[in-house]
């Protein structure tokens, strides 16, 4: 039988099972796994059991848990197709050149994302982006988001002075971001259908929404317009934490009646980045002795945000890069009893490693990040002490690792992440830190909605989100990993997916 999206599976028939931490007896046998009610009901062997209504053939492939990606920025992810792509620019003058090329939107406005400043042999300064970008107002976004430098006309449109290089950091440059994102409803709704409808097809069945607005009338939204390819749980920022909690909106409750998008955490940001050199470290940044990033939340206000969040039943993803703010974060967690996770601890102390796993908070790492920074990092975080990117080191120390890729900040591909985390290279590099290369069945529960202490073996019983794939994850090649084809994505046993 031929079945087409939106279809309910009822046997998958002719699969294979994987996964570390199986207790099935089937070894590497074909499987029929029967599903009832959107669960699996039972796993036999192929033909033991009658195979009553819609069948879906995975033809010998690999059958494991869906995928999430534990970070995203959907909305200004899914506009990034329509910006320009600046990972290849060289120089600032290169970047520049790029944009005065540009075509302009319809909003009258140039749009730039991507790149990389940290690594340019010249410096971002406005007279260089006047001069190619005219009286165009042009917007080019740090690939970190964490910068976005402005030229003239486009400073003036924001009402912002006409000064210094264009170059705004944290705070102002995520409020540009917060008004470039801010297009028409329709538009960003279109956008986002169709980014995660690709997604679904590499496998994805959720992800964690954290765009810097009030979600859940976006969701609202999209639902009523038919939207049914994602789970998604969506956090908020303080400044709609009074709202969260007014609403009675705690972590886990459904806005729907499927249950397919669910309150998520409040999100706090307490440090900079890598690329912006803004990430709060305990030794300065190479060749800026006065600089060691910023605190973006002082850590009493960051209790308080917690303490509020913990009360209201939410729980708290805090945004921590470098090794001073992930320290404050654990603090927090550990003095408010806190549940939640630290996004992106790029930078942790020795010290810290354990303390992860005795708190229970959650790493929420993006692998493909290291690859990105390798050579920045090897640079600019030369003097520190703390570990870099310590994805084993925080496995063996016993804490959840939950993966995603921080998109647009890194392309929402979970291969791509399982990649990394496994090889520590791509592009024929050698393997960067290779002491800090994950096993693949770990990387692949860290890419599941429970993370890496979940697992990743399928059993009776288990929602029936699930991904038909062309290879073992856990033998598969890093090359096979990159381009791994889906065959089928479900959630609840309906297809989103079908290859």
């Amino acid at each position: 039988m031929s079945l087409a999206r939106g279809e309910r599976v009822d046997v998958i028939a002719d699969a294979r099972l994987t996964g570390a931490d199986r207790i099935d007896p089937f070894g590497t046998a074909a499987v029929d796994v029967h599903l009832t009610d959107g669960r699996i009901a039972d796993i036999a062997p192929v033909g033991a059991l009658p195979r009553r209504g819609a069948v879906l053939d995975a033809g010998g492939s690999w059958l494991i848990p869906g995928l999430w990606d534990h970070h995203v920025h959907t909305v200004q992810w899914a506009l990034e197709a329509q910006r320009v792509p600046l990972r290849q620019a060289e120089s600032a003058a290169h970047a520049a050149a790029v944009m005065g090329a540009a075509p302009v939107l319809g909003d009258g406005r140039r749009v730039g994302a991507g790149f990389r400043d940290a690594l340019w042999p010249d410096e971002p300064d406005l007279a260089t982006l006047d001069e190619t970008t005219g009286e165009v107002p042009t917007y080019l976004i740090n690939a970190d988001v964490h910068s976005v430098w402005l030229n003239s006309a486009a400073l003036r449109r924001e009402a912002m002075p006409v000064e210094g290089t264009g170059l705004l950091r944290e705070g102002p440059a995520f409020e540009i971001s917060r008004r470039l994102n801010a297009v028409d409803s329709a538009l960003a709704d279109a956008a986002v259908f169709a980014a995660l409808q690709d997604a679904a097809s590499r496998g994805v069945v959720g992800i964690v929404d954290l765009d810097m607005a009030w979600n859940a009338e976006a969701w609202n939204r999209r639902l009523a317009a038919g939207f049914d390819t994602t789970r998604i749980s969506f956090g908020v920022y303080p400044p709609h934490l009074d709202r969260a909690i007014a609403e009675g909106l705690e972590t886990g409750d459904a806005i729907d009646p499927a249950g397919l998008v669910r309150m998520g955490p409040l999100k706090i940001i307490s440090d900079g980045s890598l690329g912006t050199r803004t990430a709060a470290c305990s030794h300065a940044y190479v060749g800026a002795p006065h600089n060691r990033g910023v605190l973006t939340v002082e850590p009493a206000e960051l209790i308080e945000l917690m303490t509020r969040a913990t009360g209201g039943g939410l729980a708290c993803a805090v945004h921590a890069i470098g090794d001073v703010a992930v320290t404050h974060a654990l603090d927090a967690f550990g003095l408010v009893a806190a549940h939640g996770t630290i996004e992106h601890a790029q930078l942790v102390a020795h010290a810290d490693l354990p303390r992860f796993a005795r708190l229970g908070v959650g790493a929420s790492v993006q692998p493909e990040h290291a690859l990105d920074d390798r050579d920045l990092s090897d640079m600019e975080w030369a003097a520190q002490t703390a570990r870099a990117y310590p994805l084993r080191a925080l496995a063996d120390a016993g804490a959840n690792l939950l993966f995603g890729s921080d998109a647009p900040v890194a392309p929402l591909e979970p291969w791509a992440a399982m990649a990394s985390a496994v090889h520590r290279t791509r592009d024929g590099r050698t393997a960067w830190h290779p002491e800090e290369t994950l096993d693949a069945a770990t990387a692949l529960a860290a890419s599941t909605e429970g993370g890496s202490h979940a697992g990743s073996a399928l059993e009776p019983g288990m929602t029936a989100d699930l991904v038909v794939c062309e290879h073992d994850p856990l033998t598969a090649t890093e090359q096979q990993l990159r381009a791994m084809r889906i065959a089928a994505t479900m959630i609840a046993g309906r297809l989103t997916h079908v290859g």
